[in-house]
């Protein structure tokens, strides 16, 4: 009942970012991008787009493949979807832990920046491992640890609470995805630096993109203000000679294989 209360959390959160999550989605714009050379350079194929949110790749993907189906756990983002993209997308509203697909009937998943928000791991790569072909292709990119280093030391300065979720290191994860037997055809990680304003500027942009859900957080009221006042001021320390704030996105990109038995 946890898991499935954080799961609804997290699609209202995303749910209530549709409208400007287009606007704040640098990042995962040029993690999409840095995906798409690895995708299959076949016309006919069954592809699924697995946390489509607004349809910005899953557009992408319909210019190049037969079928094309956008999944996500928020209503919001599919109705931004349907309405602002590619008619010929097949919209499915489900939760990725629970693909409502046959087995071995799709050729390619693709995500982008949103197995991290999927617990546990590896019952979301059994599941994706389910409805792949053999030889299908998993191509997905997600944030490791070392994403927000500077806010979480900011944020260590004034309280011991978690205001940034913890993220899963290169080494586990390719830990989880050898243990249901993926094939690793090629892994890479990258720290990509955002600049931004001020601390407001990055808190709005990861709330622009509903990445704002830590469970169980409790900093309410005077009392929050008066530590965020205390964070924003460590936060100084990584302030950039120029006047600019930066922010690292430690990101992880991998192509997968289903073995073919």
């Amino acid at each position: 009942m946890v898991l499935k209360h954080q799961q609804q959390k997290i699609a209202q959160n995303f749910g209530s970012a549709s409208a400007s999550y287009d606007v704040s989605a640098r990042l995962q714009r040029f993690s999409g991008k840095h995906l798409l050379p690895w995708l299959p350079n076949r016309h006919d194929l069954t592809v699924l787009d697995l946390g489509c949110g607004t349809g910005f790749f899953s557009d992408i993907l319909a210019t190049r493949f037969e079928t094309v189906i956008g999944l996500d756990l928020s209503k919001d983002m599919l109705a931004y979807t349907s309405e602002n993209r590619n008619q010929d997308i097949h919209l499915v509203n489900a939760n990725a832990m629970s693909l409502p697909f046959l087995d071995n009937s799709l050729d390619v998943v693709y995500s982008n920046l949103v197995i991290q928000w999927c617990n546990p791991l590896i019952d979301l790569l059994n599941e994706i491992k389910r409805v792949l072909k053999p030889g299908g292709l998993f191509i997905v990119s997600t944030l490791v640890d070392g994403t927000l280093f500077e806010l979480k030391s900011a944020w260590a300065q004034v309280d011991d609470e978690k205001h940034v979720i913890d993220f899963k290191t290169k080494e586990s994860l390719i830990h989880d995805i050898e243990s249901v037997d993926f094939d690793l055809l090629e892994v890479k990680q990258q720290d990509i630096a955002l600049e931004y304003e001020n601390v407001r500027h990055l808190a709005h942009e990861l709330k622009g993109l509903g990445a704002n859900h830590v469970p169980n957080k409790s900093n309410k009221g005077l009392a929050g203000k008066d530590k965020w006042r205390k964070m924003t001021l460590a936060y100084e320390d990584f302030r950039e000679p120029s006047g600019i704030y930066p922010a690292t996105y430690a990101l992880c990109s991998a192509m997968l294989v289903k073995l073919n038995y």
